[in-house]
């Protein structure tokens, strides 16, 4: 029962995520992946080396693959989802960035030997796959020891009313469930990993554009506005924290990046 379980919720993630793949690097509709994705390669920063083979599991188009190619030997860019690994490999065939391969494949089932990488990351997928425990072992099962473990996340802070995860899958049928960031360095500290050091910080972004990107249909669209809305005049939490920003709705995103090293 599980496994059908898992099935159905990577058909969600392939449906949902074929959508969105064209405009998933347009910084007008995805504003949390690309205005943020400096800030995390200045994180990784210290870890990447030119000697470095890299994976980032979940990859989606390889934003963060392609970011970091220049300075590490090779990257593959691990995705589940068709149309956003053929949307990457565009952009860096555009680019001229030859030294990513774009792979499809299960986060939670890599299809690679052990100590097979120098480094490993993925970005916004712990929230959005059904068995984040199984991707976190298997991230930390291919880095060789001593590897850097990267995980960049949206996560739940602690204490936080109302049932984001519901607003989330109206959004975007295929999304998982916010993990706290205590749940995340457990997960990792499980493998055996050491956690190093971490990031954490808010954006506060715009609806339109977030629902724009997801395709949100017509129905759930209005309803998330209207619960939005109805949380800023005083009504019940939504958990998304909006806000209005010169007229426009808003809602808050909570980001952690952490960095660990493997065993």
């Amino acid at each position: 029962m599980e496994a059908l379980v898992v099935v159905a919720h990577d058909e969600k993630v392939v449906q949902e995520f074929s959508k969105q793949a064209e405009g998933f690097g347009d910084p007008r509709l995805n504003v949390a992946f690309t205005r943020h994705l400096g800030r995390l390669v200045e994180f990784m920063e210290p870890e990447l080396d030119l000697e470095d083979v890299v994976l980032e599991v979940a990859a989606g188009t390889g934003l963060v693959s392609r970011a970091i190619a220049g300075r590490v030997r090779h990257v593959t860019a691990l995705d589940l989802t068709p149309a956003m690994l053929a949307q990457g490999k565009r952009e860096a065939d555009r680019d001229g960035v030859t030294n990513v391969t774009f792979t499809r494949g299960d986060a939670a089932s890599l299809p690679y030997a052990d100590r097979s990488f120098t480094l490993v990351a993925t970005r916004f997928a712990l929230h959005q796959v059904a068995d984040p425990e199984a991707v976190v072992t298997e991230m930390a099962r291919v880095g060789r020891p001593g590897a850097a473990l990267i995980i960049a996340d949206l996560v739940r802070p602690d204490g936080l009313e109302g049932d984001p995860d519901r607003i989330e899958r109206l959004r975007d049928p295929s999304h998982g469930a916010l993990l706290t960031e205590e749940r995340i360095t457990e997960l990792v500290a499980a493998t055996g990993a050491e956690v190093r050091r971490a990031e954490r910080f808010e954006f506060v972004r715009p609806v339109e554009p977030w629902l724009g990107l997801a395709h949100t249909c017509a129905d759930a669209a209005a309803q998330i506005r209207k619960e939005l809305a109805d949380e800023l005049a005083g009504g019940a939490p939504t958990g998304m924290r909006p806000s209005e920003v010169d007229g426009e709705l808003h809602f808050t995103h909570s980001y952690l990046y952490l960095h660990a090293n493997v065993a």
